[in-house]
């Protein structure tokens, strides 16, 4: 069989690298999928990113292509070397997702196509003489972002290109919305609906006081992107500014009031794995742990 060829991305290969994108998008988030616009529109702007993005200085995507089919696929970032930019990112470059075919007993070339592109990343990341050289998975989809647990041969090929994980691990979980608990009065409290910083707010409220509040964004299945499996939201904050009992399972009442109001099926939340007491509530309230991701990756060869 032919080796696998490294090139830059050609337009004509957009509906295999957005069928590879979404076989690694499905392992992670259940029902999800994304069209080609939107995975074509990342690779050029994040607006989600609005902060970073406007650091990137340089953009690029390869792909390892094997008999007319592409395997693997990567896209790196070059941040700029000017003061606006912060300091961890200055000058920095990065993989910013890197996706490939596992292994498989009828294609032993697969890894084979996954060393020859990274050794081609690494090699675009020299030319561009960055500080420091940073490795993500950040496909363009709800809670697929750091290294996920359901990749286990991308982490290998990081690792053996020298990528080590320095950052922390997060716990992503998951609900039913119809799995999560009724709306209850609790005595005193009532609850104002406004618009919050990442999504919908609700804010509990006694008298004057404000007891604490939840943020539910509505809008990560956006057109362009498909949940087969019907609505998806996420908690995007929850805050207890005084410890009134019953307090959070009432907020994520009103919360799943809504999202049934809004045709929403699924509810994701995000916790750092050394927040037990945090994941302890959400998973008696209905939530169970969906995966884990592994933030934060930086290339330090041995030696």
């Amino acid at each position: 069989m032919s080796a696998p060829q490294v090139r830059p991305f050609h337009r004509d290969d957009r509906d295999q690298l957005t069928e590879l994108v979404n076989t690694h998008v499905a392992a992670v988030v259940p029902g999800l999928s994304l069209s080609v616009n939107t995975v074509l529109s990342a690779m050029t702007r994040q607006p989600d990113e609005f902060i970073t993005d406007a650091w990137v200085a340089e953009r690029a995507t390869l792909v390892a292509e094997q008999h007319g089919h592409v395997v693997a696929a990567a896209h790196l970032l070059r941040h700029r070397a000017d003061p606006e930019v912060g300091e961890a990112y200055r000058n920095a470059g990065s993989i910013d997702w890197f996706v490939c075919h596992p292994p498989a007993s009828f294609r032993p070339d697969t890894g084979q196509a996954a060393d020859l592109l990274m050794a081609a990343c690494l090699a675009r990341l020299a030319r561009w003489d960055v500080r420091v050289r940073y490795a993500d998975g950040s496909l363009p989809a709800p809670a697929v972002y750091g290294l996920p647990r359901p990749w286990p041969h991308i982490r290998a090929a990081y690792e053996r290109a020298g990528f080590r994980h320095t950052g922390d691990t997060e716990v992503l979980l998951i609900a039913e919305v119809a799995d999560l608990p009724p709306a209850a009065p609790l005595p005193g409290v009532r609850a104002d609906r406004t618009v919050g910083e990442c999504g919908t707010r609700f804010t509990a409220r006694s008298d004057t006081r404000v007891l604490g509040f939840i943020e539910i964004d509505t809008t990560l299945d956006r057109p362009e992107r498909h949940a087969r499996g019907g609505g998806l939201a996420d908690i995007g904050n929850l805050h207890l500014a005084h410890p009134v009992a019953g307090l959070e399972t009432w907020l994520l009442a009103r919360a799943a009031h809504w999202l049934r109001l809004s045709g929403v099926r699924t509810l994701l939340a995000y916790e750092s794995s050394d927040a037990t007491e945090a994941i302890r509530r959400l998973t008696s309230a209905g939530f169970h742990e969906l995966t884990r991701t592994d933030r934060g990756w930086e290339h330090r060869p041995a030696g």
